[in-house]
This record gives structure tokens, sequence and C-alpha cells, in this order.
């Protein structure tokens, strides 16, 4: 059965991935309540289950997707709250690998994408304001980097910068309005994925 945290977490998630989608520029692909077609295909075969399309995602399905895909790989449940909503958040927007990254760095870990015994010693002896504000300038900075880099993804920095201030507002950092007026965002604001460690350019990653 999901967690308390799990549960109480996921509204937030949903609110910015929404339903069925699939915009040509987005590195994920068709998506329905976040969850791509290739993630919700490996899922339905390690169930035994035949492959369909995403746009019938049972809500079921959904919730065991994010749980087993999301919170538990990233050690969510290991986190106090907030934290655990804004690492939850980033691994499923923008992949687990990186969102583990984040975190260390948040924290003053060794950056490796491995979070054992010293990552969560770092985490325990962090100061939680601190380590929240961190790891939300960490992903803005990744956000706004890959959007100069990559032409084709600017176009989803209005959607990313709004979900994250968002988050910031949810878990009670300042600054919600960080992004600024003079900020050219492009003519969309939709939510597009980002894709995980070793997909996009060695340039763009933390």
């Amino acid at each position: 059965m999901p967690s308390a945290d799990f549960q109480s977490s996921l509204p937030f998630i949903l609110r910015w991935e929404g339903g069925y989608v699939n915009h040509p520029n987005d590195p994920g692909g068709a998506t329905n309540k976040g969850v791509t077609q290739k993630v919700y295909d490996d899922w339905r075969r390690k169930q035994g289950q035949a492959l369909r399309d995403v746009r019938h995602l049972a809500e079921e399905e959904m919730q065991a997707i994010y749980e087993t895909g999301y919170w538990l790989p990233p050690k969510c449940h290991l986190l106090g709250g907030p934290l655990d909503l804004v690492h939850f958040d980033t691994a499923v927007n923008m992949g687990v690998g990186r969102a583990v990254r984040f975190l260390q760095k948040a924290v003053g870990a060794g950056v490796d994408g491995d979070f054992g015994s010293g990552t969560q010693q770092c985490v325990a002896d962090c100061d939680p304001g601190t380590a929240l504000s961190a790891y939300c300038d960490t992903r803005e900075a990744f956000y706004r980097k890959l959007a100069a880099d990559n032409p084709k993804l600017a176009v989803f920095l209005k959607g990313w910068m709004n979900r994250l201030n968002a988050l910031r507002k949810q878990v009670g950092l300042p600054g919600f309005e960080s992004a600024g007026d003079d900020v050219d965002y492009g003519d969309a604001g939709y939510m597009a994925r980002v894709p995980d460690i070793g997909q996009d350019p060695a340039e763009a990653r933390p």
C-alpha cells in the first residue's frame, strides 16, 4: 500500500502532468498523467500484460508507476517533508539520476548519483531550508542552460519555470516570482519532460 507521504505528494505532481499530450518537441513523447508511452510499455511488460496505448492508463497503474519508478528509486521515502516533494517532483520531471545528483549537490554530498549512506548522512545533517533553496536553484540553473543550449527545448522554459516556482511556493520558499518579466519564455508554457542523465548534451549535465 502506498505510503501517506507518497499519497500526499502525488497531487502536486499530477497538477502539472495533466492528461494525454503528444507535443512534437517533447523528448518524452506521448504521455498521459506524466507517464510516457515507453515507461508504460516497460511497466506492462514487467506485469506480463499486453502493451496498449498510454491513453488507456488506469488510475491504479498510474499510482504504481509513480511509486515504483519515481518515489522509491531516488529514496524520497528516506527524506522528510517538504524535501521529499521537491525530490519526487524533480525525479518525475527530470529523471531519477539527475534528482539524486541535485539532492547531493544541495546537501553537500559527493555528486555521483548513488544515494548511499554518505548521502543519507548529509541529508540528516543539512539545514532543511538551505537544502531546499539550493536544490531549487540548481534545478532552475539547469533548465536555463538546457534552453539556452538547445533551441528546440527553449519553448518549454515557461512551463518548467512555472512548475518550479509553484513548487517553491508549495514548500514555503521565498522568491516565487523569481523569473523576471524580461525573460523570453517563447510562445508556450507546455510541460515537457527533461531527458534523464545520459540522454542530453554533456555540456548541459550538472
